[in-house]
């Protein structure tokens, strides 16, 4: 009897916005294409979406979110608008993440209840998905956003904000995929201040690939600094600070140290 190996796609589902287009939709395919992982991602695109709008969303059954999929056959497809509790009909996820809205991750009143019945809704569709929770980055020092006098306009603070609110997803057992810390290890590095291409959306060159470097390595298990895809217009030296920056931010938060 001849054995056939099949291999299955890991699937993801974001309940998101520009950041997890940002996280997402460009790097993620192609890094785990490099190690030969299947990867099929769903994304639900409504721009600034936060917490409480995704559930005022799901409440009324909107059908608000751009659906963009990307896999290693179709780097992106943006499919037909859909909602929420289409997305999470569409078969099973491996993992299915959460985010808030940039301009209210550092802001604890924001969170819940919504976060909560999010979560139940989730769990209620798709019992045996892993729940994430996708940690957003503080925007650059000189960004003219609307929300960072919130934050004193001040990366530090909005960063020490972001960070403090952890403990409302960690609370509900989220695993923390912690792009934010990413970003911010990254900064640190000869690259500066740099990783943002309008103040708070990621450059699309190592601003996204960083991002992206998280995912992988949770998704996949995989050391991401064996991973040899770079973007053609980064340099080795580029690959190598943004890989990293997002591994050790995942032995950070896997000890508690953002």
């Amino acid at each position: 009897m001849k054995l056939i190996n099949i291999i299955l796609a890991i699937r993801i589902l974001c309940i998101g916005n520009s950041f997890s287009w940002d996280a997402v939709e460009q790097e993620l395919v192609p890094l785990c294409e490099a190690s030969g992982v299947e990867v099929e991602i769903h994304n639900l695109y409504y721009g600034g979406c936060s917490l409480e709008q995704h559930a005022q969303f799901l409440l009324l059954d909107t059908a608000a979110y751009s659906h963009r999929v990307c896999t290693n056959a179709t780097p992106r497809v943006i499919q037909d608008t859909i909602s929420l509790r289409q997305a999470l009909q569409n078969g099973t996820y491996d993992y299915i993440s959460l985010q808030q809205a940039s301009h209210d991750s550092g802001i604890r009143s924001s969170y819940e209840p919504w976060l909560g019945m999010l979560i139940d809704t989730v769990k209620s569709y798709q019992p045996d998905a892993q729940l994430c929770w996708m940690q957003t980055w503080a925007y650059s020092q000189n960004a003219t956003h609307w929300a960072y006098p919130l934050y004193q306009n001040d990366q530090q603070t909005m960063y020490d904000s972001i960070v403090a609110c952890l403990q409302i997803p960690l609370a509900h057992q989220l695993l923390v995929l912690p792009c934010g810390a990413a970003i911010q290890l990254a900064r640190k590095t000869k690259l500066g201040d740099t990783l943002c291409r309008d103040g708070y959306h990621l450059n699309y060159v190592y601003g996204r690939y960083t991002a992206a470097c998280v995912w992988y390595e949770y998704i996949t298990g995989k050391d991401v600094r064996k991973n040899k895809y770079r973007n053609t217009q980064m340099t080795g030296q580029q690959r190598r600070w943004t890989q990293k920056s997002a591994h050790q931010a995942i032995q950070n938060a896997k000890n508690a140290l953002f």
